[in-house]
Formats: structure tokens, sequence, C-alpha cells
């Protein structure tokens, strides 16, 4: 058993399965703190409702991912020591400002949000939860910087085999991250607002099957309301209707930002990463054109039998350089531009263990990098054109009775999901074989780069990376189906699930609440997630 495939199978699970909470996380806690501001500024209940429901998700999304990505500061040291040696003196400052700055404002201030509710000021209170957002949002651009370093060193000095950080401001201001931070930034605006939207048209339909909203004979909705069904008022449809009229406008700006955004950082790849974007579109040869539907053995080294069914002359060029005529090097006139470079075999070196003097592969897994950009942008666009539709579609006040379109509402949600997370396996797998890959662009500092197969840790096992791999799948299993049963119940009970006063008028919240047989202590509520409000 290879422990560099199993340690990177380890890898690569447990960084999607966390990175499915971070891009929420980051999208959807703006949107919480735009609506309280508006319950601030205005007083009106319906901002609050709103606040404390979507709030309530966000909490629940932002413990799961604290305890996953605390899985990823360890396996650094588990199964990638040699690769932690290596990138240790540059990777230290901006993990310890996300640590120390970043995600220390943002947990404190957020146990202030938490635990504020009636005991700070409105507008301290308020000022907490923009603090905490504000902290999500800086803590994910130095993870962000550690990880364009990697995808393009800049700001060191190769001192004994070891880069050794020698200008912090180059790190903090590469522009690979700065592309790649406003890229991830829009790109989770846009997983919130699809989720602000997929859930809010659910709530909009279920008042749509209980009878309490209809439609008159211009379509216009007529707002209704019942008593006996938990915060099931009038103020209950204006916190819907808001919500996905807010969710789909943030989506569409959202991914307007992507499409900007990508579009810089597919150009930079071009410049500092030629040959994963040749695989990325399966450019065998050189060439202008854009492949839209590519067939054959993606991976085969020569790419002789790859063919393009449908290909748009100039496109690749434009994608590149802005224009529609200046060729793109393909993959057989780079592979042995890079073989020339960087050598066509491992190093006959003990770090490399039994894959010293290897063959060195240099052409990514095409079928993972040329479909991940292909499902990345495609997600990306269901989700853009489902949020216009959104917009149209409730233009009226309420969404159709249709049960088919509430469940393409529902799956909506998973669209923006898909786009970041085939984003990333794109990026990753398209940095191969290097886990640090070499910086080409002029000013480059020539060594240092580091291929993935040194980088593994050579005192573990195949068989213990197995044992861990299988440990923390089914560990993130049970966090999964628990984290899941939680959004579910919340989302089916809708806003009085977050305010249990809705559904008992006496109950209030904060410290105003009585225990009945000793009026001297709160009472206690049966909603699991009652401390946070």
């Amino acid at each position: 058993m290879d422990p560099l495939e199993i340690a990177r199978w380890q890898f690569g699970v447990t960084t999607v399965y966390h990175f499915i909470m971070v891009p929420l996380t980051i999208g959807l806690g703006p949107v919480v703190a735009l609506m309280q501001t508006q319950w601030v500024r205005t007083g009106d209940e319906k901002w609050l409702r709103m606040t404390k429901f979507w709030g309530k998700l966000y909490l629940i999304n932002f413990i799961m991912g604290v305890a996953t990505g605390l899985v990823q500061e360890f396996q650094f040291g588990m199964a990638w020591s040699e690769y932690s040696r290596f990138v240790g003196d540059v990777f230290g400052a901006p993990l310890a400002m996300e640590g120390l700055l970043a995600f220390f404002f943002e947990s404190v201030f957020l146990g202030l949000w938490i635990f504020g509710w009636d005991r700070l000021p409105k507008k301290i209170h308020l000022a907490a939860l923009w603090i905490a957002v504000a902290g999500s949002i800086v803590s994910a651009f130095f993870i962000i910087v550690a990880n364009s370093w990697m995808q393009h060193p800049v700001g060191v000095e190769l001192i004994d085999g070891r880069p050794v950080m020698t200008d912090i401001w180059a790190v903090l201001t590469n522009n690979t991250a700065l592309t790649a931070y406003s890229h991830t930034i829009t790109g989770a605006l846009a997983v919130g607002a699809g989720f602000v939207v997929g859930i809010s048209w659910y709530q909009l339909w279920q008042r749509r099957r209980d009878g309490i909203d209809t439609v008159d004979a211009t379509g216009r909705v007529v707002v209704g309301e019942n008593a006996s069904i938990p915060g099931r008022d009038r103020k209950d449809h204006s916190v819907w209707i808001t919500s996905i009229r807010i969710g789909a406008v943030i989506a569409i700006i959202g991914f307007g930002g992507v499409a900007i955004t990508g579009d810089l950082q597919a150009k930079l790849m071009f410049e500092q990463q030629p040959l994963k974007m040749a695989a990325a579109e399966a450019a065998c040869h050189d060439g202008t054109s854009f492949s839209v539907l590519s067939i054959g053995p993606l991976g085969s080294q020569n790419c002789e039998d790859v063919v393009g069914i449908i290909e748009i002359p100039g496109i690749l060029s434009f994608l590149a350089h802005g224009d529609f005529d200046t060729e793109i090097k393909g993959v057989n006139t780079l592979i042995p531009e890079y073989q020339a470079l960087y050598g066509t075999n491992l190093p006959d070196d003990p770090l490399y263990g039994e894959r010293a003097g290897m063959e060195i592969n240099y052409l990514p897994i095409m079928e993972v990098t040329y479909w991940g950009f292909r499902l990345m942008i495609g997600f990306g666009m269901l989700a853009a054109g489902f949020a216009l539709l959104t917009l149209w579609i409730v233009r009226k006040g309420t969404v159709p009775r249709s049960k088919l379109m509430m469940g393409t509402a529902l799956l909506s949600i998973a669209a923006p999901f898909g786009a970041n997370i085939a984003g990333w396996v794109f990026t990753e797998m398209g940095r191969q074989p290097f886990v640090v890959a070499p910086n080409p662009t002029p000013g480059g500092v020539d060594g240092v780069y580091m291929f993935t197969a040194a980088a593994v840790s050579p005192g573990v096992s195949g068989e213990e990376i197995i044992f861990s791999l299988a440990s923390l799948a089914l560990v993130y299993a049970f966090l999964l189906v628990f984290e899941v049963k939680l959004l579910i119940k919340y989302v089916r009970g809708g806003v009085a699930s977050a305010m249990p006063e809705l559904g008992h008028p006496d109950a209030g919240h904060g410290d105003s609440d009585s225990d009945p047989d000793d009026p001297n202590r709160p009472a206690q509520r049966d909603d699991v997630l009652a401390f946070a409000y």
C-alpha cells in the first residue's frame, strides 16, 4: 500500500467535507448581519425573525465547520511532516495571523453575539456580529495566502534546501492570493445566497400547501394566516418573501463576481501553471480553440487519442490573453519543457523512499481537471440561472404550489456548493505532481518547489493512514448526519423553531423567561440550541 496515495485520499476527503461548511459560513454571515442591521435600524419584527432563523442555521454550520477544521491542522504533522518542514517558515506567519488574530475575533465576538441577546445594547450586540463575520472573512484571506503560496511561491529565499521568508508583504500581496481570495469570497456569497433562496422557496411553498396563502385571478398572492400553526401569521410571509428576494439578488451579484474573478484567475493560471490549464482544456496540441467537449483517454500521456468533438476557435486565447489569435501551448509542447526544467525522474534521495528514481508524470489527471473545470462553470451557471428565474417567479409575492419546482429549488442549494468543490478539486489536483508548484514567472525564485512524492511523512505506513482515513470517515459521516438532521429540523419548523415564543406566547426569551416551578430560575426550553439566543 503506497502511503502517498492513501495520504492524498485522506487529505482530499477531509478537506472537501470541511470546505462544504466554509463557504456557507462565509456567505451566510453577512446576510444575517444585514438582516440584524435592518432590525436595529427599523425596529420591524420581520427583520428580527429573519435574523433569528438564519442565524440559527448559521451557527449550526459554524460549529460543524470548527469541528471538522481542527483535523486539517493535525494532518500536516500526521501524514505530511516533510511538507510541513519544507513550508513551515512561510506558513507560520499567515497561519498564526489566521489563528491568533482572525479566528480569535471570530470566536470571541460570535460568543458575545450568541449570549448577548437581551443582555447587550442592540447596537453593541450588532457590532459583535459584524466583527465576527469580518473575522471569518479575514480568516479566509490568510488561509488563501498560504494555499496560494503553494500555487505560486514568492517572497522567499532558498537556504539549505528550504524556503525562508524574506518578504512577508510579497507573500500577503501575492497576485495569485488576491485573485483566488476574491474568487473564493464571491463564490461563498453565492453559496450563502443560494441556501437562503432554496429554503425560503420551501417555506413559501409550505404556506401554499397548507392553504395559508392563496393567489387571486391575476396570480398575485393573497396572504393569510393560521393561528393553529406556530408562527404562521402574515408577518411570516413577509419574512420568506423578503428573504428569497434578498438571496436571489445576492446570488446574482455573487455569480457575477465569480465570473469576473474567475477570468482573472484563469489568465494567471495560464501564466503560472500552463500545464494545469492545458490539461483542463484537453489541449494536447498548440492552438486557440476552447474544447466544449472532448472524448478519448483523457489521462493519456501523449494525448494522441483525445479528440475534440465541439471546439470554439479563439476562446482559449481569449481566456489566456484577452485576444483571439495568440496560440496557447498544448500538453505535448509543455511536458518536454517541464522535463527540461525539473527532470524526467524523481531524485535518487532517501526522502523519496521507494519512489526515488521513478519517472515523473507531469500531466495531471485530465479526467479530473477537464471535467472539474466544466462542472465548476456548469454548476455556477445553473445556480445563477435559477436565481434569475426565482426573481421573476416571486414578483407576484409567492411561489407555485408545484412540488416538483419546490424540489428543484431545494436541489438548487447544492449547485453553488458543487461549483465551489469542483473548482477546488480542479485547482489542487491540477497542481500535481507538485505539492508546491514552481514559479516560472519573471522574478521567480529558482528551485522553490516540492514534489508531492517528497511531502509525505516517511515514518507512516499505508496501514496506519488507512486506519486514520477510515476513522475520520466514520466520524465525519456521523457529523454529516447530525448536521443534516439539525438543519432539517429547524428548516421544517420555520421561524418558530428559532423563536419558540411565537408558538408559546408566554415563553419570551432571554432573562425574562422563568421556570413555573421556580420563579427565580430561567425557564428550560426544549430547543437544543436555546443557548444561542
